[in-house]
């Protein structure tokens, strides 16, 4: 499978994610929710890189990974600590909306760190994607 395949099954699952963290939210701290989700995140990650990956060896991690891998992993807890308070908050289908802003943080992010270069469809895509945000999240009074 290409990368394209593999982040329409990323979409898919975070889309399964809202609906069923919407449900798991209901009778329960956030805070704990979200520590649930991770125990389960970890046991599974950790399975699947022992049943898959080749060997490895921790030593040969550089220190400039390893600082960027946990410095993601913060940034991973920080973003699905908020995630799961929105839901208990709010309607999953207005708070993932609004969680796939991060594509336009991404971009720009790509942009000023990585030195990656924005096109006119970069533009457009986030364009459309913060109005589409603004559209489903937006609730009239």
């Amino acid at each position: 499978m290409n990368w394209f395949a593999w982040s329409l099954l990323s979409a898919f699952f975070a889309g399964l994610t809202a609906v069923l963290a919407k449900v798991g939210v209901e009778k329960v701290d956030s805070n704990l929710a979200t520590a649930l989700r991770t125990t389960v995140v970890l046991i599974f990650a950790w399975a699947v890189a022992c049943a898959v990956s080749a060997p490895f060896r921790f030593s040969a991690i550089t220190r400039r990974t390893w600082v960027f891998l946990v410095l993601s992993g913060v940034a991973t807890c920080l973003s699905w600590l908020c995630y799961f308070r929105a839901l208990q908050l709010g309607q999953a289908s207005r708070v993932a909306p609004v969680d796939k802003l991060s594509v336009i943080f991404a971009i720009v992010l790509a942009a000023f760190l990585l030195h990656e270069s924005i096109t006119w469809r970069h533009w457009l895509g986030g364009t459309l994607i913060l109005c589409g945000a603004i559209v489903l999240a937006w609730q009239p009074r």
